[in-house]
């Protein structure tokens, strides 16, 4: 199911996404809120770029924000990548798949949600559920 496809051009990826998923994944877009298919799963399961396959969360670490898109306190250790995103007035942390380098959302950090104190807030275009057997 895991690919290694960072290699690819923005064009191959053009026709491998639909649009939307292209303008979320390839272009740092957003979903609207509350409009994603895992906002409200609960499935056990393990969540995979929509992209490239790669494992990224266990819905152990999924939790209830109740910010309109689908949040984990953590992700599956090295398979994200972070940059400082300053867009929009504020600094946010961007989290990108490391393997294909996709967007997938945002990391804010120090909001009390969990113990962990990280909230991964992340489109559900980006990720695929793989439910648990």
């Amino acid at each position: 199911m895991e690919q290694n496809i960072s290699h690819l051009t923005e064009d191959e990826w053009r026709v491998r996404l639909n649009p939307e998923e292209f303008r979320v994944l390839r272009q740092a877009g957003t979903e609207a809120p509350w409009t994603g298919k895992y906002v409200e799963t609960k499935t056990p399961g393990t969540y995979r770029c929509r992209a490239c396959g790669v494992k990224l969360f266990e819905s152990v670490t999924k939790f209830d924000s109740h910010c309109g898109w689908p949040s984990f306190d953590e992700a599956i250790p090295g398979t994200i990548r972070y940059i400082e995103d300053r867009s929009h007035g504020m600094v946010r942390v961007e989290v990108r798949c490391a393997n294909c380098d996709s967007h997938l959302g945002h990391r804010f950090d120090g909001e009390g949600f969990t113990a962990k104190n990280a909230r991964y807030c992340i489109n559900s275009i980006s990720i695929d559920l793989e439910e648990q057997a």
